[in-house]
């Protein structure tokens, strides 16, 4: 599959959807309970969310989606614990372990795939489980856990690093582990407090004592809710970059101002004008210049957001400076970006890139999800052709692409 892309001016209204990241996390979660559980402003289109979805049905849920919302439901049979599958994985199977663990005292999942950034290792998730009184184990191409007992008893988890999936995973599975579990240096972040939110609408006992530590005091069942899934705040940052780097005015709707506040000032100190509506973010274009930046944990500037300020960077007469001290070899997609024209060197680990160089066409690879979207941003910016292969990375995070841009045309 490829994707064909040239010089585009971003005009007009769009509309954020559901988080990816959010919705996954709340897929897994839906195994922790028999009841139904309805999430709405929910991104049925994206690639990643329908494998989470055929994973639940594969294990006895039945999912009903229309629109942008989503039902999941338990079978007439019982669910199954062993996830036997042969398709394309993804990193959630790690939090479907839990889940299943917590729930029914056993699983076994296809060990994560996803996006390769770096050494994304499962050593934590599998720390946890231990920790919480599980065997875990593999076998083959599978990830297994068994709960000693039955049941996963309550333990205090000390995290070695701000970790997202395993804080997440320590939630779940402890949100029916016997007593209560204290996480301590949690990664506090939008789609962690919308599955806490989410749980305990669900009635979990959870509570969040900011990045010091979450305690979860475990329960003997969860109910069904109904829950909004939050804005993807990725795509978001996605519209508002390509409206300056296109010369372009964009009414991004849905618009997360709250989880994005620091990628935004620095945005703001870098040439791009905005103002806020009510609901939305106004971006009147600008001029991009050079930005400095370090990625960090929330509300810091995360790794996902680089690969779009390298693109900005990119735009802009100058030098602008990258360093990712989370995932170090995250900037595989420079040498994408080089074929286009992108001037850039890593020193260490620090992607420098010496701006303002006009882009040319070519044949570029979606080596993952984000890089895929920069190569999409930079293609706009060129009379040029683009041709991207491997294109389904991007819908693997982005609903309704092609429609969006074509309304934005």
């Amino acid at each position: 599959m490829a994707l064909s892309i040239s010089r585009t001016k971003l005009n007009g209204l769009v509309k954020v959807s559901g988080a990816k990241n959010s919705s996954l996390r709340l897929l897994a979660a839906s195994l922790l309970s028999e009841d139904t559980l309805y999430l709405t402003n929910f991104p049925n289109g994206l690639l990643d969310v329908q494998v989470h979805l055929k994973m639940l049905e594969a294990l006895g849920k039945v999912v009903v989606s229309a629109g942008d919302t989503v039902s999941i439901s338990k079978g007439k049979e019982n669910i199954k614990t062993q996830l036997i599958w042969d398709e394309r994985s993804i990193r959630n199977t790690l939090l479907i372990l839990g889940a299943l663990t917590a729930r029914y005292g056993e699983g076994k999942v296809p060990l994560p795939g996803g996006c390769k950034l770096g050494e994304r290792k499962y050593d934590l998730h599998v720390m946890l489980l231990e920790k919480l009184g599980a065997e875990v184990w593999e076998e083959g191409d599978y990830l297994c856990a068994k709960a000693k007992g039955g049941r996963l008893i309550a333990n205090e988890i000390h995290l070695p690093m701000r970790s997202t999936g395993a804080t997440e995973n320590t939630i779940i599975a402890s949100s029916l582990a016997k007593g209560k579990t204290v996480l301590y240096n949690p990664h506090i972040r939008p789609e962690i407090m919308d599955l806490i939110a989410m749980l305990n609408k669900m009635g979990a006992k959870i509570k969040v004592f900011g990045q010091r530590s979450i305690e979860i005091e475990g329960v003997d069942c969860l109910s069904g809710t109904t829950h909004a899934v939050i804005p993807d705040n990725m795509e978001a940052l996605t519209w508002a970059i390509g409206s300056v780097i296109t010369n372009g005015e964009v009414e991004i709707e849905n618009f997360p101002y709250e989880h994005l506040e620091v990628p935004l000032v620095y945005l703001r100190e870098s040439g791009m004008k905005f103002y806020r509506g009510e609901t939305s973010l106004i971006v009147k274009g600008g001029t991009a210049y050079p930005v400095e930046i370090s990625t960090g944990p929330y509300p810091g500037i995360n790794s996902d957001m680089q690969p779009l300020f390298a693109v900005y960077g990119a735009m802009s007469k100058g030098e602008t400076k990258i360093v990712d001290l989370r995932f170090p070899g995250r900037y595989a997609y420079a040498e994408e970006l080089a074929k286009l024209g992108v001037d850039s060197k890593v020193v260490g680990d620090m992607l420098v890139i010496n701006g303002g160089n006009p882009l040319h066409g070519g044949t570029v690879k979606a080596l993952d999800l984000r890089a895929g979207i920069a190569l999409l941003l930079a293609g706009m910016t060129t009379d040029e052709e683009v041709i991207i292969e491997d294109d389904w990375q991007i819908y693997r995070g982005y609903e309704n692409l092609e429609e969006k841009l074509k309304n934005l045309k």
